[in-house]
């Protein structure tokens, strides 16, 4: 399906540093993260702003920080670039973006210019930022529909909102459908993806977890379920604020 795991293109690769969960203090603000193996970093067009300039897909690569496959394009004008790889889109398929190009996997295009129903990702939130919704494997979103200056996307999550007809989005469903029915293997497979153990909360001393200690196995008991510092778990809203953009869902996900 591709090519293998090291990057062929250089100038669009570095290496990621370490983080391990750690902040610009060097203290854990995120538990359950550390070793892994050493990555480099595809540097992905999410804007998609060589307009009108065409295209060929060389080659189809694996990404190691995403679920998704990758294709490197190389453009007429010798330009490389790595983009989030559609279903369907074989290698030396033509791939373009601009105003008026024909609606095939892989060419991006606004909003105000695609047919209804059709499947699309990689979607602007504001016109020229960049690709921001719909980037994991198998994910596709629907346009619903168009009206004034804002068109309807119905998300994988089934939540519809409004997003501006000048914002540009990819045809097609992202590549790798079936990366879900993966199976990890063993623990190791794990700590090479940087992903370290997690011990539940009961299974701990009383004095490093809420739900530790008793004798024997024991549950949580009647009070609610608490996270390690103490804060409930169970029902606690932790939405702090209100969105500006929330006014723009039409329908949640729930």
């Amino acid at each position: 399906m591709f090519t293998n795991s090291l990057p062929t293109e250089k100038r669009l690769t570095h290496i990621l540093p370490k983080r391990s969960g750690r902040n610009n203090q060097g203290k854990v603000t995120v538990r359950g993260q550390g070793g892994r193996n050493k990555r480099y970093l595809r540097k992905i067009d999410f804007l998609r702003n060589k307009l009108n300039i065409p295209a060929l897909l060389a080659s189809i690569e694996y990404d190691p920080n995403r679920t998704a496959y990758i294709g490197l394009l190389l453009y007429s004008d010798g330009e490389k670039r790595y983009i989030l790889l559609p279903e369907g889109l074989k290698i030396n398929a033509p791939v373009i973006s601009g105003d008026q190009v024909e609606i095939t996997p892989g060419n991006a295009l606004p909003l105000k210019n695609i047919p209804i129903g059709t499947l699309i990702h990689n979607i602007e939130l504001d016109p020229g930022q960049g690709g921001q919704l719909i980037r994991s494997a198998g994910t596709a979103g629907q346009l619903l529909a168009k009206e004034g200056n804002y068109a309807q996307v119905k998300m994988p999550s089934g939540e519809v909102r409004k997003i501006s007809v000048d914002s540009y989005a990819t045809i097609g469903q992202i590549s790798n459908v079936d990366w879900k029915n993966k199976v990890i293997g063993k623990a190791g497979a794990n700590r090479r993806r940087g992903i370290r153990p997690t011990v539940r909360g009961v299974a701990q001393n009383p004095r490093s977890h809420p739900h530790g200690g008793g004798e024997g196995r024991s549950g949580i008991g009647l009070k609610s379920p608490k996270s390690p510092w103490g804060k409930r778990t169970l029902g606690k809203k932790t939405r702090s604020k209100v969105k500006y953009s929330d006014k723009l869902i039409l329908k949640r996900r729930k």
